[in-house]
């Protein structure tokens, strides 16, 4: 169990993007609200409708004030074969190796399945968590949902 709690602080992560660069949760702090999407593999059906989703919306998640960072089990260059593939222009933050440790700290790697459950965080600029929903694996996000829930994190001070 690692303690993750909606008011607490979130932990902290570097992954490599699609391209292979690092991208730093903390970085954030300060600065911008970030919404982050666990999804269970790259390529499978809902999870390339719920990426494709975000990418179509990609203007409401990156304001000035928010990020969207979506995370997976998946190598680096499998990610970068799915943003090409799909035009996913929003990082792609690859938990291959130490396989699932980030899921992990965030309460939602299925051990059994070796890959992260659907779901979401939101973490408000000062790096506490706001806000967390889990899905089902067969079932789609509400962008709505995370997008009011961005914009509340976003607009606290």
């Amino acid at each position: 169990m690692t303690g993750l709690e909606i008011g607490g602080l979130a932990p902290d992560f570097t992954l490599r993007d699609q391209f292979g660069q690092d991208v730093t949760l903390s970085s954030y702090r300060g600065s911008k609200a970030v919404a982050l999407f666990f999804y269970p593999y790259a390529f499978s059906g809902v999870c390339t409708g719920e990426m494709a989703g975000i990418r179509d919306r990609l203007a409401e998640f990156m304001t000035f004030d928010t990020e969207a960072l979506a995370i997976s089990c998946d190598p680096m260059f499998a990610l970068r074969a799915f943003a090409d593939s799909d035009g996913l222009n929003f990082p792609l933050l690859s938990d291959f190796w130490p396989h699932g440790e980030v899921s992990r700290a965030y309460d939602v790697f299925d051990e059994a399945r070796g890959n992260p459950r659907r779901s979401s965080y939101v973490i408000d600029k000062q790096g506490i968590v706001r806000w967390a929903v889990h899905n089902a694996a067969a079932e789609g996000r509400d962008l709505d949902e995370h997008l009011r829930e961005l914009a509340a994190a976003a607009a606290v001070v």
